[in-house]
């Protein structure tokens, strides 16, 4: 197979589809890699690492959409990209549809094969092609916040931890699933005032027996919520529904009740955000302030540190590659239904039920568009 990998247009977005040693990996088994050029400059490769280990280098995306038969990217398609699919291409990359119908329309007008990072399931119920990026993007939305809140920025003027004799900055984080998790590792390291809610008992009882008595566990409700929102200097919205839109939890009305200088970072605004006053971001412009409360909602928080997050990212995603690279999109969905369940549109059919009905298409079953009885 002729797997293509487009440099990333994205706004600050670094990352790239493929490390070079995922290309040596991908040639290894039989494959040839397009890849254009500068794809890799943001994590610090170069077009002679890729062509040191077989890859050939396009001079333009329109190159690479035009001749591959797989596009392996990062972030969802912009609307130039959209324009290039081509019908029963493969496209493997995150999508996040729910709160993006223009980006849905392009991909049904396509027919390509659209497969999605971030609804790629495991045999244990996890979702293993998101996880790595959410435990970047839990780590950043502390480093974010605790930045935010510095009286330069807008914010309080408070220091995540405290010293000696001056209390530290309370952090609320909404969700205890893999990002929740790994932002209060980072409070916690920081020596903040850790709550998280959840409505699942089970992850609140693991997060208290991870991190003992330095995390305050609290089941979420409509009041607990609202309390501890009020009382925090920083709150991380973490909330996921796989596939669908994030629940609205912080209403507009809480909002106008905070304090001044509050930070909200809302790490769920790629599924369209969990705070009702939140839109999306940019690491060039990354802040705006409704009600004296700064909200942090970057779209692509993993893409500062694209290092980090390319390598981690690979390191999840190449198994898959190297599956569909090799059976084919059909017959690799046919027979791993956690990969099947990465299936968003198959040649103009929507096959997410959350999408489509938010989106009012006709949702089609994987399995039925795949011919699986």
């Amino acid at each position: 197979m002729l797997i293509g990998v487009p440099k990333e247009i994205k706004n600050n977005e670094f990352r790239v589809g493929l490390t070079p040693g995922s290309v040596r990996e991908v040639i290894s088994h039989g494959h040839q890699v397009l890849v254009e050029t500068g794809a890799g400059l943001g994590i610090g490769k170069t077009d002679d690492d890729y062509i040191a280990v077989g890859a050939t280098i396009a001079q333009t995306a329109a190159d690479v959409f035009k001749k591959a038969e797989m596009v392996i990217k990062v972030k969802e398609p912009q609307a130039v990209e959209r324009a290039m699919l081509r019908p029963d291409q493969i496209l493997f990359t995150y999508l996040h549809l729910a709160p993006d119908p223009d980006q849905t329309k392009d991909l049904v007008e396509s027919g390509a094969i659209c497969i999605a990072y971030e609804t790629v399931t495991s045999a244990k119920g996890g979702l293993p092609l998101l996880a790595p990026m959410s435990e970047v993007a839990g780590r950043m939305s502390i480093q974010a916040g605790a930045h935010c809140l510095e009286k330069s920025q807008g914010g309080k003027g408070k220091l995540l931890g405290g010293v000696p004799g001056v209390a530290p900055a309370k952090v609320v984080i909404i969700g205890g699933g893999v990002v929740g998790r790994h932002a209060a590792d980072m409070a916690i390291g920081l020596g903040a005032d850790v709550w998280v809610l959840d409505r699942s008992n089970e992850v609140l009882k693991s997060l208290w027996e991870h991190f003992g008595r330095s995390v305050n566990t609290i089941y979420s409700t409509h009041d607990s919520l609202e309390q501890h929102v009020l009382t925090a200097d920083l709150v991380v919205g973490s909330v996921l529904i796989p596939g669908a839109a994030a629940p609205k939890l912080v209403t507009a009305d809480m909002i106008a009740k905070m304090e001044a200088g509050t930070v909200l970072v809302d790490v769920a605004i790629d599924q369209g955000g969990c705070f009702e006053t939140s839109h999306a971001t940019t690491h060039a412009d990354p802040t705006f302030v409704v009600d004296d409360v700064i909200h942090y909602c970057v779209a692509n928080m993993p893409g500062a540190v694209a290092q980090t997050s390319t390598f981690a990212l690979n390191n999840a995603t190449l198994p898959y590659v190297l599956e569909i690279s090799a059976k084919g999109a059909e017959q690799a969905m046919i027979e791993n239904s956690h990969l099947r369940r990465g299936l968003n549109v198959y040649k103009g059919k929507v096959t997410i039920k959350e999408v489509a009905s938010i989106q009012g298409y006709k949702y089609h079953s994987a399995k039925k568009v795949l011919g699986i009885k």
